[in-house]
């Protein structure tokens, strides 16, 4: 779906109302939920078993025992789609896990996303669902906040982990291409949920937003929206 952010005339859809699992696009919702809540983003949190990823497997570079501010956490969750760090944001909600994503989905019912689920605050769940009409909405208002912009378009970012210094690079390549101007985004990808991606860019200037949902090769989501720039430009 491709979207004018302003007057939210659809510009181009297809199959834009086909319910699908959505990735690591959960991240976005993650984000919005802990924004929300205004939580303070200097309270230091750390990564404990319960994060680690049994479904599937997934890796990260936080090691159990490493201890970041709540701020970082949802900065490596947002921009580098890490998964330990957005599971421990739903972890430490003061009420408790259950009820970050009962918050998570109750926000998705709130803004309209009738078709869209959620069981998990890191999107590794096939069970995480929705379709490109809600992830749309979505983008609009995760839009408004302006740290959510910020962490997600960041292009790199580096966390002291105990004696280790870790470098973090945006998921999304198109954040440092100069061709775009990009204000928001979100990568996911799963087996079930192939390629995704979410973006807010100023194209010609319009500002746009773009959801695509499983596609199939690793550069398959990138290749269109390099297409859906290029039409836009051209109209």
């Amino acid at each position: 779906m491709v979207l004018d952010q302003q007057t939210h005339e659809v510009l181009f859809d297809k199959n834009a109302k086909a319910v699908l699992p959505i990735a690591s696009l959960t991240k976005l919702m993650t984000g919005l939920v802990v924004t929300d809540a205004k939580l303070p983003l200097d309270e230091m949190i750390t990564i404990t078993e319960a994060d680690v990823d049994t479904l599937k497997g997934s890796s990260s570079r936080l090691a159990v025992g490493t201890t970041l501010s709540r701020g970082e956490m949802l900065h490596l969750a947002l921009m580098s789609s890490e998964n330990r760090a957005a599971h421990a944001l739903g972890r430490t909600h003061p009420e408790g896990l259950n009820r970050f994503i009962e918050l998570m989905n109750s926000k998705a019912k709130s803004l309209g996303m009738t078709d869209t689920n959620y069981v998990d605050p890191t999107g590794l769940s096939p069970q995480n669902q929705s379709n490109a009409k809600d992830l749309a909405m979505l983008a609009t208002v995760a839009y408004e906040r302006p740290i959510i912009r910020e962490l997600s378009t960041s292009i790199g970012h580096a966390v002291e982990a105990g004696r280790r210094t870790l470098h973090f690079r945006n998921s999304n390549q198109l954040v440092s291409n100069p061709q775009w101007d990009i204000g928001l985004q979100k990568t996911g990808y799963i087996a079930e949920a192939g390629r995704c991606l979410v973006m807010q860019a100023t194209v010609a200037g319009r500002q746009l937003i773009m959801v695509f949902l499983d596609s199939a090769g690793k550069l398959t989501r990138i290749a269109d929206a390099e297409r859906v720039r290029r039409w836009a430009e051209s109209r």
